[in-house]
């Protein structure tokens, strides 16, 4: 939104204007979702929220969509930000925002999970944006920085696809692994507490994410998909998203597989999903916030940020997702106290801006210049 991509400061109406703008495109994909559930809601989320809790969140959407709106108007030069929202507001009512009510959805084999785009959206910005805004690693970077719009565009397609990795990693499991018989694994492990299923979720998905993410980045093709993901110099909550397809259905593949195979429960699976919905974006995020001696309990922005960083006598470190004892394990581990990496990113590649650019290029190209002397070439 801003040419110059600097940071937005109170009393300027843009901060107001972009609340405005968001706040109106959630509302407006929201009576989408009453409009079409069976297209564009996901089965397995619409368990978790009932429709009278969506219908007040529309609500309240919509009459904050004009408020900010109208303080942006108040205090703003440049009146583009609250007319778009206001826009984006009356669409909404026009489409019956304001008296929208669920109905029975019927049964479909397939949905994009707009739904689950809009509430994860919605909840990271409540979460994260304050967290960035208090309390930065780097003081300067915008939220509009030059690459937002990009990584926004993976967010969207990552969440949207939802259900289409979930289908595409149950049936292979149970094609390669339904013949093991595992009943009495099953039974055993819908037997248990939950807070203890969920930990052992945890970390047998941390496990085999752990071994995804290490042969991404020894397979010198495989690291041409992975490298994406690690080409942002911007670190904060939407960083985490700009993964490649191959990546994502490869890692989550990894993930989800172990699951279905041991039987956890449809509420531990996705309880396991929210948590690494969350979980990801907060490893990613713009914080200098530290966490003490959880730091060496569950990986942080700290821990991960080392992961991406350029500094090549740190490469290969910090692969696990959320345990480090698992890079303790394979001796993969590295926290320096309280110090940062200097910069993330790539220093030995280069990318295409946009995202169907990325999407094509490691099919085609290899993005790593040949150009580099041996000691200037990175062993990621």
């Amino acid at each position: 939104m801003e040419n110059k991509h600097k940071r937005m400061r109170i009393g300027e109406g843009k901060i107001s204007g972009a609340l405005s703008i968001f706040l109106g495109a959630l509302s407006l994909g929201g009576i989408l979702c009453f409009k079409f559930p069976e297209q564009l809601t996901t089965p397995e989320f619409r368990e978790v929220y009932t429709p009278e809790i969506v219908e007040n969140l529309m609500l309240g959407g919509i009459i904050a969509t004009f408020l900010f709106a109208l303080v942006s108007l108040l205090l703003a030069n440049n009146k583009k930000y609250a007319v778009v929202g206001v826009v984006l507001g009356a669409l909404a009512v026009l489409l019956g925002g304001m008296t929208v009510e669920g109905r029975a959805v019927e049964k479909m084999n397939w949905s994009l999970g707009l739904d689950w785009l809009i509430l994860d959206l919605l909840v990271m910005v409540l979460i994260f944006v304050p967290i960035e805004l208090v309390f930065p690693k780097n003081k300067l970077q915008s939220k509009f920085h030059p690459e937002w719009r990009t990584d926004l565009v993976y967010f969207g397609i990552s969440h949207l696809a939802i259900q289409l990795f979930g289908v595409l990693t149950k049936k292979p499991a149970v094609a390669f692994f339904g013949w093991m018989n595992l009943d009495g694994v099953h039974t055993w492990v819908n037997e248990l507490p939950f807070v203890i299923e969920l930990l052992i979720a945890l970390v047998v998905t941390d496990l085999f994410q752990y071994a995804a993410h290490r042969i991404f980045h020894s397979h010198y093709f495989l690291w041409r998909f992975h490298s994406i993901h690690h080409s942002t110099e911007n670190m904060d909550w939407l960083a985490g998203s700009r993964t490649h397809f191959i990546d994502i259905f490869f890692t989550r593949s990894m993930s989800y597989m172990p699951l279905y195979v041991l039987g956890f429960s449809t509420l531990t699976f996705n309880v396991y999903i929210v948590f690494i919905a969350i979980h990801a974006v907060f490893i990613h995020a713009n914080t200098r916030i530290n966490f003490g001696f959880l730091k060496y309990i569950i990986t942080t922005p700290q821990y991960h940020h080392w992961h991406h960083c350029q500094e090549p006598e740190h490469y290969g470190n910090n692969f696990a997702v959320v345990f480090p004892f698992i890079d303790k394990i394979f001796g993969t581990y590295y926290l320096p106290g309280n110090e940062w990496p200097k910069g993330t990113g790539l220093v030995d590649a280069s990318f295409p801006k946009g995202f169907m650019k990325q999407f094509i290029f490691p099919f085609v190209k290899n993005p790593f210049k040949n150009d580099l002397l041996p000691e200037e070439r990175s062993d990621r």
